[in-house]
């Protein structure tokens, strides 16, 4: 049998395993890391999502939220962006602390122009349930805490895997450029779906002699030819601090005007660092607003 607990664990190891073979800047930091007899430990992963009705798929926050509810994590704290039409949420595991958090924003679709709301909808309108019967079912076993049988743990952590990719069909070309001059969280988000957004280094647990903050972790990566960020966000003692890798560009597969299949050149993710300060002695586990906002123009194109 199996319990919560180690089916968030497989699928953390598989979303993470699958990150590092798309950014590999996230890699060579971990490979770093380890050499230097430290460890490599995840502050949160980002998603991004719409909330708006994609095909038989559950819209926005509620989709990736019900999933990571039945994996135990708590929602704790709202966050807005409303130059940005964005929204999210930070979802916090109540007992692993060694977890990392989830930090889930979805774009509000209501609030950009009549044509880029019709475009979306169109292009994610023929979105499957990637979650559709069993998997679903056994979430909701999970979510009462119920263990499962092994074989149902592999099958539900394959199709979690699976649901955190695009769910809807390949996007038209000039969908994707048309949405990107309005709101370029749209474009990316059209382009990579349910996929992670970034994973995050929590510095102040890397256990590195040589690198003890943010700014030496930084040198070193540079030294080791990994392109940073040029700025840190957050002043040396908040209780917030965070910098990134670039972001890595992929070619993603469009639709063409003639319905075949081509790619775009779209970035995908950055690897990010955060450093946190502690208040009244314990570790300022949130986010903060302008900081996240930098940071969303990361994966700009």
């Amino acid at each position: 049998m199996t319990d919560q607990s180690s089916i968030t664990q497989q699928l953390l190891d598989r979303l993470w395993a699958r990150y590092q073979q798309r950014v590999p800047y996230a890699q060579h930091y971990a490979a770093l890391v380890l050499e230097k007899g430290g460890q490599v430990v995840n502050d949160h992963c980002a998603f991004r999502t719409f909330n708006t009705r994609t095909g038989e798929q559950t819209p926005g926050l509620e989709a990736i939220g019900f999933i990571l509810e039945c994996l135990g994590y708590q929602k704790i704290s709202p966050y807005a962006f409303p130059t940005k039409h964005l929204n999210s949420w930070h979802y916090q595991h109540p007992t692993e602390a060694h977890f990392p958090k989830f930090f889930v924003t979805q774009l509000d679709v209501t609030q950009l122009s009549g044509r880029a709301q019709q475009l979306l909808s169109e292009a994610v309108a023929h979105t499957p349930d990637l979650l559709a019967g069993t998997p679903r079912e056994l979430l909701q076993r999970l979510k009462g805490q119920q263990e499962l049988e092994d074989e149902s743990a592999v099958t539900l952590v394959s199709a979690l895997e699976n649901f955190f990719t695009r769910p809807w069909p390949a996007p038209r070309r000039e969908t994707v450029l048309t949405l990107n001059e309005e709101s370029q969280f749209a474009a990316w988000t059209l382009l990579h779906g349910n996929a992670v957004n970034h994973f995050t280094a929590y510095i102040n647990f890397q256990q590195v002699p040589e690198w003890p903050d943010l700014e030496t972790t930084i040198a070193g990566l540079q030294a080791a030819g990994i392109p940073m960020k040029t700025q840190i966000e957050g002043e040396r003692g908040s209780k917030l601090r965070q910098s990134s890798t670039q972001a890595v560009d992929e070619d993603c597969p469009v639709t063409e005007a003639d319905g075949s299949t081509g790619t775009l050149r779209w970035s995908y993710a950055y690897y990010e660092l955060a450093e946190r300060g502690q208040e009244n002695g314990v570790w300022f586990e949130g986010f903060l607003g302008d900081q996240a906002t930098n940071l969303f123009e990361m994966t700009k194109r």
